[in-house]
């Protein structure tokens, strides 16, 4: 059995991977940017870098990811991955995101290329979009006008379950088979905006649609959703990415690591369908 530390417990993907580790047997710590109130949990702040040092104490390995919010990933990543090393971890799994690895410059591809450098044993997962999102960061659209608002044309995306993430990270960060790679995360098929809103509508009896927007208008409402400016910016940028097919590409990284087929844009959409009634 492994202690192993999670970072960013309480997100998408960290929810899901603690339960998974949990099952597993393993000893698992959860770390969040909130006062810890049980003996399993760490307060850190990648952000400030408070607790850095002592949430890696006597854990074996580690997943780590950048918080939300900030475009500076690289900035936040690579103190943690020099703080791990200097605490004994031995493995790192750091999620990244799908296409990182195209510019040497991004952010997330230079934390990527510190941990590589680290010494540490490593895997870097890089996830396409997130299902979830059509439940959480797109919801409102959704109940409220039955709309998906989006300004990424007819470009496909294989969107990926963040359990499906989490499953290959728990198999990573307890196994040495794929130690030193990297793998690129996605569904097993590629939707456009029209087909996932016609299975939601199938799923709900609703009348769902996808509208396409301006980018004008996606960063209005991000901006009246909270975001601040430079990652409103940050989020046209890489929906453009979108736009231009670089999200359309499948792989069989999820069934490679774990042996599963990742699950169907169908079958998440029937499980989480109550999200989107009225």
């Amino acid at each position: 059995m492994s202690k192993i530390l999670v970072i960013g417990a309480q997100g998408q993907v960290g929810t899901s991977l603690v339960q998974q580790l949990d099952q597993q047997g393993h000893q698992v710590v959860k770390a969040s940017r909130q006062a810890a109130t049980a003996a399993d949990q760490v307060q850190l702040d990648l952000v400030s870098g408070a607790g850095l040092a002592q949430a890696f104490q006597g854990v074996q390995a580690a997943f780590l990811m950048a918080p939300p919010g900030h475009v500076n990933q690289h900035e936040l990543l690579m103190p943690a991955v020099d703080a791990a090393r200097a605490a004994g971890v031995h493995k790192l799994v750091l999620m990244s995101a799908l296409g990182a690895d195209a510019d040497e410059a991004a952010p997330l591809r230079r934390a990527e290329l510190h941990l590589q450098a680290s010494g540490l044993a490593w895997n870097v997962v890089r996830p396409n979009w997130f299902m979830q999102n059509f439940h959480t960061f797109w919801l409102g659209g959704i109940r409220e006008h039955g709309r998906i608002f989006l300004p990424l044309g007819q470009a496909r995306g294989s969107f990926i379950d963040t359990r499906d993430i989490a499953a290959v990270a728990a198999e990573l960060l307890v196994s040495a088979r794929f130690d030193g790679q990297a793998f690129d995360l996605t569904g097993s098929e590629s939707l456009d905006h029209d087909e996932v809103a016609a299975i939601l509508a199938q799923v709900t009896g609703r009348d769902i649609r996808y509208q396409d927007i301006t980018p004008e208008a996606m960063r209005e409402g991000l901006l009246q959703a909270g975001l601040p400016p430079a990652y409103a910016d940050f989020m046209l940028l890489i929906l453009s990415y979108f736009k231009a097919g670089y999200a359309a590409h499948t792989t069989e990284a999820v069934r490679t690591v774990t042996g599963q087929a990742p699950r169907s844009f169908a079958a998440y959409a029937q499980e989480f369908k109550q999200a989107w009634m009225v």
